[in-house]
């Protein structure tokens, strides 16, 4: 039932006669026989009255209370929000050969006016990206036929084909985007660097344009989109994660390859000057310094001059001649080490952010008067806080630097100024909370940057216009996070939310959903494990909390879902925030118990053998998954549950065409990760930790009396999947290998 509205005082007018009627023995004793229309009365009656409109005026709470109250409470309204995006710059004309400086704050015209956030120097080139893609069952099977040949031309004893594939060329990009870490041979990401032609001598000027000057080393500014939405209203990563300890940028080296390995090259690791990715979690920019041009190399793109082109850890063949003759470096991002999973939407070169909002600087507000608690208009409303810079002019100083602070934490000598970013308003202190500006002298906004609203939700490719002659821009992506500015009924209904504990870790619920919804990463299973300290695999530990997370898995086959080191870094800092001084906390993986299964059974009569045997096949490992619809209750298996073989018998009895489950053997695996039977008197069962869940690494089904008693024969099936690190990678064309 909806909550009722209660009255704050619920007497009426008769109410309030009758107390005070009932009163009057009491305090008047003479007055025994009070009716209406006596005097008395009449003074009752006026007072009664008097007091229910008061009362009704309380009940009502109006608006001018609640406006005090959120004043009391320091609940400014929220300015609109600016809409963000990333745009990439081209410079026009086929002859261009020299880098372009782009100032900061440069207008973007539109539907809706933008400003680049930040400098950006773009080069003569446009970029492509490509992934050594994975083929399909489909394209398997065309070129499968020829694999033996091209293994015998390159000397390769075992081989991994990929296919050469471009991404992101068309607006808008796809959503789905790409995962590299799954759907690539070698996890990476090619960025081929065009100059305009296949004029040698224009690509060598080109090149030249990666040299530093005496400003030090060029940076290139790579946009990057990741797959997943990010929060766009009060939900931010605030301590971004190191991503030079996780992934790296290279360039092919110009040294000389000391590998007998034709098909491997050396690299040159690129310096990551920054990263507004927060580690790939969000849209944002990395910027990379280049090499000076005599230390990169370009592999040979052509088999016509080098048959290993395209092959091993050398950049991926490109095919089309046109596009190939035009080529001037490539730079590859790729993991440290084995990564599960890394989704992208899109990637681009010479990019920069931009957002939904004007400028204006040096701009003369007002003059002061001397007096306490001065109040001045700003030219706009929705002003961005973060780069508001406030200057007020002292004798013998000149303009100085005030600060946005909130005046009753300020001391007589402090120049602190208040902000209300949505009103456009500043307010200065009273002497005792907060310096005034002397009498006569001006007040000068030095950067003041505000706008924002829907209309900046701009779908791709409908910006297309800088304010710079020679550069052409192109919006792969769509700008989002614009919002209008917030009405007074919205900030009332934020009340109950301010007072709350929002985005604290407090509770085990707390952890649970504040790591659900971690940014940038798609979490399936979420479990608390408080006073467990994860080294030790101990528990009871005051203080202590760790937190397991699972990711989403693509199908029910092992290897069981692992999150990977980026993913817990990611969902520890997002945690680490938010949880009281004092707690331990740890994000870790589940441990898995590797099982194995026999499982003997009788049919029944008109059901065919094969359908049977795969339905137990999937009902067992549908059944043991960690993840949703596993487990007894469809949640995943439970922590700690152990594997009993009565279990097993329920599950398998259940599949359509089973007659009779004849026998159940449970294995488990022993220190030389060899399968060794589960010995029980009365039931087998495999135990688990409470930290601990089963990982169904092998079944063996078969239509007999007894179950097989050993695995050896059948293998262990276990793994941690991905590509086998001694194939080689080699390029393949669909259209030609069939």
């Amino acid at each position: 039932m909806p909550i009722p509205r209660y009255q704050l005082d619920d007497r009426n007018f008769d109410d309030l006669v009758q107390e005070m009627l009932s009163r009057i023995p009491a305090h008047v004793p003479e007055w025994t026989n009070p009716q209406v229309g006596d005097p008395g009365h009449t003074l009752i009656d006026l007072f009664a009255w008097l007091a229910d409109t008061m009362l009704y005026r309380v009940n009502l709470i109006p608006e001018r209370q609640r406006l005090e109250f959120l004043r009391l409470l320091n609940i400014p309204m929220q300015p609109a929000l600016a809409a963000s995006g990333l745009v990439t710059l081209q410079i026009t004309g086929n002859n261009s050969e020299k880098a372009v400086n782009i100032p900061k704050y440069t207008a973007v015209k539109g539907p809706a006016v933008f400003e680049t956030n930040d400098e950006v120097t773009v080069f003569p080139i446009t970029g492509k990206v490509f992934v050594k893609r994975r083929p399909t069952d489909e394209e398997k099977n065309r070129f499968s036929a020829i694999m033996h040949e091209l293994e015998d031309i390159y000397d390769i004893e075992k081989s991994d084909p990929y296919v050469t594939t471009s991404l992101f060329d068309e607006i808008p990009m796809d959503p789905s985007g790409l995962d590299i870490a799954r759907d690539t041979i070698d996890q990476g990401v090619w960025i081929a660097l065009f100059a305009a032609s296949d004029d040698e001598n224009q690509i060598a000027r080109v090149l030249e344009s990666f040299r530093g000057d005496e400003y030090g080393e060029k940076v290139i500014s790579i946009g990057f989109e990741p797959r997943l939405t990010i929060p766009e209203f009060g939900e931010q990563i605030n301590q971004p994660l190191d991503m030079r300890e996780l992934w790296q940028w290279e360039m092919p080296s110009a040294r000389k390859n000391t590998s007998d390995n034709l098909y491997e090259i050396p690299y040159l690791t690129l310096d990551l000057k920054e990263d507004t990715t927060c580690g790939f979690t969000r849209r944002g920019l990395i910027k990379l310094a280049l090499p000076s041009p005599d230390r990169i190399a370009l592999p040979e793109n052509s088999v016509d001059n080098n048959k290993h082109a395209g092959v091993g850890n050398l950049p991926p063949r490109i095919d089309q001649e046109e596009d190939a003759r035009r080529l001037v470096a490539w730079i590859r991002l790729c993991p440290r080490e084995h990564c599960q999973t890394m989704a992208i939407r899109w990637m681009g070169v010479n990019a920069v952010s931009i957002d939904q909002r004007k400028t204006v600087q040096n701009v003369i507000i007002a003059v002061s008067n001397g007096l306490a608690d001065q109040s001045f208009r700003l030219p706009a409303g929705s002003i961005d806080t973060d780069t508001f810079k406030l200057q007020v002019e002292e004798t013998g100083r000149g303009y100085t630097d005030w600060y946005n602070r909130m005046l009753h934490t300020a001391a007589r000598d402090d120049r602190f100024y208040e902000l209300d970013a949505e009103a456009g308003v500043i307010k200065f202190g009273d002497g005792l909370r907060g310096l005034i500006p002397e009498p006569g002298n001006r007040i000068r906004v030095q950067t003041m940057r505000y706008g924002g609203g829907r209309a900046g939700n701009i779908a791709a490719g409908n910006l297309k216009t800088i304010s710079h002659p020679c550069i052409k821009l192109v919006q792969p992506i769509e700008t989002t996070g614009g919002k209008d500015a917030e009405t007074l009924e919205d900030a009332e209904k934020r009340i109950p939310g301010v007072l709350k504990h929002s985005h604290r870790a407090i509770t085990e619920a707390d952890y649970k959903q504040l790591a659900l919804h971690t940014p940038g990463v798609e979490l399936a299973r979420v479990e608390v494990l408080p006073k467990f300290k994860p080294q030790q695999r101990i528990g009871g530990l005051v203080g202590v909390i760790s937190v397991m997370v699972l990711p989403k898995a693509l199908a029910q086959l092992p290897p069981n879902p692992r999150p990977d080191r980026n993913m817990l870094a990611r969902v520890h800092a997002y945690l680490d925030e938010r949880r009281p001084i004092g707690v331990e906390l740890y994000v870790i993986g589940t441990e898995y118990v590797p099982l194995g299964l026999s499982v003997a059974v009788s049919l029944r009569e008109g059901f065919s053998k094969n359908q049977v045997m795969q339905g137990i096949y999937k009902a067992l490992r549908e059944f043991l998954w960690p993840l949703t619809p596993g487990g007894h209750q469809g949640q995943g298996w439970q922590l700690g549950r152990p594997v009993v073989n009565h279990e097993i018998d329920v599950i398998v009895a259940r599949v359509p065409g089973v007659l009779t489950v004849n026998d159940v053997n449970l294995f488990q695996m022993n220190e030389s990760k060899q399968w060794e039977m589960v010995q029980e008197l009365d039931a087998q069962s495999l135990f688990l930790e409470p930290w601990q869940l089963p990982e169904l690494l092998t079944v063996v089904v078969m239509e007999d009396e007894d179950a097989p008693v050993s695995l050896d024969e059948y293998g262990s099936g276990a793994g941690a999947g991905g590509a086998d690190e001694e194939n080689i990678p080699i390029p393949v064309i669909p259209e030609i290998c069939r």
